[in-house]
């Protein structure tokens, strides 16, 4: 529909029920319109399991991570649309906002953008320090705590 805001496809599944649903929604539709140029993307928030297993289907490593990126023009899974797909281990997140002492959510903000930058094209480990630059400046326009990379150089 012309006009309309873009869908961003938000589920939580295994996840703890205290999470702010509606407001990591909002934070979604806020990344696909500001940092995605409006391309639509696919977020699940699930437990350690299911990144364990989607990390040993995709990338042939037996371990639960905090998030996985899968963009649609390449490896994503079957039946991606837009941008590509996101997974977020609630239960790393958790972990995670303890050890940097913020909210839950805050941490799963965190991992949205990480990923986030990533469906768009972005790579930490060959970008030569621009991912990095690009999450420090977009982590700072939207009020969040250190970002992944700049916890991994610390």
């Amino acid at each position: 529909m012309p006009g309309s805001e873009p869908m961003v496809l938000f589920r939580l599944r295994r996840a703890p029920t205290r999470l702010r649903r509606r407001a990591l929604e909002k934070f979604a539709r806020m990344l696909c319109a500001r940092v995605a140029g409006g391309r639509e993307f696919q977020c699940l928030v699930t437990d350690d399991r299911e990144l364990r297993r989607l990390n040993r289907q995709f990338l042939q490593k037996d371990y639960p991570t905090d998030v996985l990126s899968f963009p649609a023009n390449g490896n994503a899974k079957t039946g991606s649309s837009g941008l590509g797909e996101l997974a977020i281990s609630a239960e790393r997140a958790a972990e995670q906002a303890r050890e940097f002492s913020h909210p839950v959510e805050d941490e799963i903000r965190i991992l949205m953008l990480h990923g986030v930058l990533h469906l768009v094209g972005m790579d930490h480990e060959r970008d030569r320090g621009a991912m990095a630059r690009a999450e420090g400046a977009w982590r700072k326009k939207l009020g969040l705590p250190a970002g992944l990379i700049e916890r991994a150089q610390a």
